[in-house]
């Protein structure tokens, strides 16, 4: 047999290397084709996991025992229904006409005129806030003892804020300035005079008044006059007025509690 030459060596070993070197190309697809599989897989488990893991955070949030308790708000219970807000009456109950009747102030009873004619709106919403009980039960919160001589009633807050739900204006018979004191007008309200309480605006009267228990002079613009004591305002005196304010300042609240009683007029 013969000897196998050297180019039959080296055909051999090129055919070797060529088959060698197709076996590793092959491990090395296959071994790519792995990875890309793992890599798939992996992304897949990660979202499979974050998806639990979110889901399990709402669950614990919404049903499970970190839920929030539902708020006042969310009952199912019906809510009280509000009073209805009170308007402003038409003048027209006024019937432009004067009015007699009575007003109680603590055990005291006074007897009053309301100007129907001069101040329709005031009266008119002072007859129909006294109608309705409005004003019944409510404290006399505020008393002047000096320069003005006035107790203030009419608040349903009791401490000079509160009002019907509405205010009004403008203002209706309002004395004439006839006293000037360093450039300012005065107007002169005589002992027994009941007038509209307001704040700054003459827009912003509204259940709040006063009764004037001592000749007084206000500065302009003044105030609504819609009615006078006729009646009784020596006893509130004696009863209330004299006795000064609860801190014994000359303007504050009445040292003796003064709350409104029975109103009727006709």
């Amino acid at each position: 047999m013969a000897k196998p030459s050297g180019r039959d060596r080296a055909e051999r070993e090129a055919r070797r290397r060529a088959r060698s070197y197709a076996v590793r190309q092959q491990i090395h697809e296959l071994r790519g084709r792995r990875r890309r599989r793992d890599d798939v897989v992996a992304a897949v488990v990660f979202v499979v996991v974050v998806a639990l893991a979110t889901t399990a955070q709402v669950g614990f949030f919404t049903a499970g025992p970190g839920a929030a308790k539902p708020s006042a708000s969310a009952s199912t219970s019906p809510s009280a229904t509000p009073e209805p807000t009170r308007t402003l009456p038409s003048k027209s109950i006024s019937e432009d006409r004067t009015w007699k009747g009575s007003m109680t102030v603590n055990t005291t009873k006074l007897s009053i005129t309301l100007d129907g004619k001069r101040a329709p709106q005031a009266t008119a919403n002072f007859i129909d806030l006294a109608a309705t009980g409005f004003y019944s039960g409510l404290s006399c919160h505020r008393l002047t003892t000096a320069g003005i001589y006035v107790l203030q009633c009419g608040d349903p807050a009791g401490d000079g804020s509160g009002g019907p739900g509405y205010t009004f204006g403008p203002l209706e018979n309002v004395p004439k300035s006839t006293v000037t004191k360093d450039g300012t007008k005065y107007g002169v309200y005589p002992a027994g005079t009941i007038a509209m309480a307001r704040g700054t605006a003459e827009d912003s009267q509204g259940s709040q008044f006063f009764i004037v228990y001592k000749d007084s002079e206000l500065p302009a613009p003044g105030y609504t006059v819609f009615g006078e004591v006729t009646g009784g305002l020596a006893a509130l005196r004696s009863a209330i007025t004299s006795k000064g304010t609860a801190d014994g300042s000359t303007d504050g609240k009445p040292k003796v509690a003064t709350t409104l009683g029975v109103i009727a007029v006709k």
